[in-house]
């Protein structure tokens, strides 16, 4: 069974994620399983991967399901790590330069 994250660790990454690294989730849902994504947003987390609604063109809708990279976490401090290695993934998959991290 996964590890459940609390609500207030859901909130605050899934906030930031949607607020401040929309292009980044497309990314990742364009490169794990729905390539003509036009918008992707983060719906949640677990200890074993995260779950993303990507919205295509024609508006329908698809949740998009991706495992850890790494390893199955139970850390908040690891879901950054985690989120940063899957956007990498994605940005070489699709053949874009990646931003640096900081």
């Amino acid at each position: 069974m996964p590890h459940t994250f609390d609500d207030a660790t859901l909130v605050g990454v899934l906030r930031h994620m949607n607020d401040d690294h929309t292009d980044d989730s497309l990314l990742i849902a364009r490169a794990s399983g729905c390539p003509d994504a036009v918008q992707a947003t983060m719906a949640g987390f677990d200890g074993d991967g995260g779950d993303w609604v990507a919205v295509r063109a024609d508006g329908s809708a698809r949740s998009v399901r991706v495992g850890w990279l790494h390893a199955p976490i139970a850390e908040r401090r690891d879901v950054r790590r985690e989120i940063v290695a899957l956007y990498d993934a994605a940005c070489a998959a699709l053949g874009v330069e990646p931003r640096p991290h900081s």
